[in-house]
Order: C-alpha cells, then structure tokens, then sequence
C-alpha cells in the first residue's frame, strides 16, 4: 500500500465512524430505545451514547455487539458488517502525529476533509487553508496565535500544508471556493508574501478539480450574509453532506437535511450571481498589480 492509499484510508476512518453511528443511531431509534437505555446496556453514559452516534469516539467491538444485540440485530452477515465497520473505523489518521497543535474539534474536520469527494466553501476573513501558501499560512497562523512559540507555528502550518495534498492527489478531491474580496484586500504578511499568494491563487485555479470564484465589494449584499461556512460531501452511499461552521474555540457540524439545504442554496447563489473562474482570476490579476 503506498502512503497516500494509506493516507486515504486513515482518514476514511472519521467517515466510517460517522456512517456507523449514524446506522447505530436508526437503529435504536427504530426500536423506540432510549440512548440512557442503550448507555446503561453497555456500561456506559447517554452522553457517549450521543458521542458514539455522532461518530466523535472510537468504537469497541464488545460496545458495538451489545447495542446490535439489543437493537434486536440477529443477522451474522449484518452484525459481521457492521462490527467490519467498527474495525475500520479505529484506524488512526495521519494528523494524529499533529495532536500536540490539534485542537480536539478541528480533528474531525481533518479527517472528513480528508475523505470528501467535493468540497464547497465560503470565505471571507482569509484564504482558504487548502489554497494558502506557506509564506501567507505562517502569517495567519502567527496573527491568530499571538502568544505561541515558533516550533508550534512552524507544526501549525506544515499541518496546513499537508492538507492540501487532497486537491493534487492522484483522484483529487472537488474544491469549489468563493472568496470574498475582503480576503484577499486584508493583508497577511508582507507585500510579497501577499503577492506570492494572489499568484498562487491565479495557478490553482486552472486546475480543473479548483474552482474559486472571487465575490467583489461592488456586488453588494449577498446569499452568504451570515459568514464563512464549508460543504463537505462524500462518495460513501448514505451519508449526508455536511455543513462546518467554526468558532473561535468550537466549531458546530450541521447535519440535518433542511438545514444543510439552506447552506446548499445559498453556495448555489454565489456560484450563480458571482463572476465565473475566468472573470475572477482577471479580478485576481488586477488585485496583483496593486500590490
């Protein structure tokens, strides 16, 4: 196995915990079982009842062969399935090397980051992490983390930089990004680190899995007036898309269809009512001979 199938394989991990759970949960719910009733039979809390479905933990086989025998799961090929998913689900990623500068929430991100087959976002304080150069990523990571030393900056962003090997993988992942103008007029770094990053910019956008728009201050309001928000979607059958919202010390994972539909129609507007790739890398060019 070479090391970007095994990459890829790890981080699948975070999607298969999150289908398992998602299984675990449908099928309590369709016993009418309670998740304190499902905690107390594996010796355990409703809270990690809660934890478990929502994918965040690591799963034991013992936890998982008492919640499907309770959930009435007397099927071996079906109980065999699901307890072969648990086993792949503990595989330990790669950025786990990165935990001493990861925070706990962003973990999950990284991993479902990792399996996407299309991602869609909006940004608008800065240049995406996936499409930022490590001169640039140095300076917001150093902005956003005053008080840090320079060997957990330097881990920061060579962490940064390894998320991108997704979009030039062998079968890359789909990256559509609208910046807002505001994020490339606010300066991270000196002039030329400014400069390198708008070229950069301008390169990976002629990739054909990068699809970046750049929404002007001279359009206006737009669909996306509450903020930054990313898309994830993902290959596996039955798995929802989900919508990532990050705080400053959190971040929020929106799962529910009606919900994750309104963020969808809004990343359809700004697709729609912004300038196409080719009038935004002109945009990008302009912005470059200002600088």
């Amino acid at each position: 196995m070479s090391a970007s199938e095994s990459a890829s394989e790890s981080s699948g991990s975070v999607v298969r915990r999150i289908l398992l759970g998602a299984q675990l949960r449908r099928l309590r719910e369709s016993r009418g079982i309670t998740r304190e009733a499902a905690g107390y039979s594996i010796r355990a809390s409703e809270s990690k009842i809660s934890r478990m479905e929502l994918g965040r933990v690591s799963f034991k086989a013992r936890d998982v062969e008492d919640l499907l025998s309770l959930y009435g799961v007397g099927d071996e090929q079906e109980r065999e399935a699901l307890l072969s998913l648990a086993r792949e689900a503990n595989a330990t990623g790669w950025w786990h090397s990165y935990t001493d500068v990861l925070p706990g929430w962003f973990q999950t991100y990284v991993g479902l980051e990792g399996s996407t087959s299309l991602i869609r976002n909006y940004e608008v304080q800065f240049v995406h992490g996936l499409l930022q150069t490590e001169g640039y990523a140095h300076a917001v990571v150093k902005s956003g983390m005053p008080g840090a030393g320079t060997p957990d900056i330097e881990r920061r962003v060579a962490l940064r930089l390894e998320r991108q090997k997704l979009l030039v993988a062998e079968r890359p992942a789909e990256f559509h990004c609208v910046l807002d103008e505001a994020a490339l007029r606010r300066p991270y770094g000196e002039r030329e680190v400014m400069r390198d990053q708008l070229r950069h910019l301008i390169e990976m956008s002629e990739r054909p899995n990068v699809r970046l728009q750049v929404m002007p201050f001279s359009f206006g309001g737009h669909a996306a007036e509450s903020g930054a928000f990313t898309m994830l979607g993902f290959p596996e059958s039955g798995l929802p898309d989900i919508v990532y919202l990050e705080q400053l010390t959190s971040a929020l994972y929106v799962d529910k269809p009606e919900e994750v539909a309104q963020y969808a129609r809004a990343m359809d507007r700004l697709q729609e009512e912004g300038p196409n790739p080719a009038e935004s890398r002109d945009l990008l060019r302009g912005l470059l001979q200002l600088m």
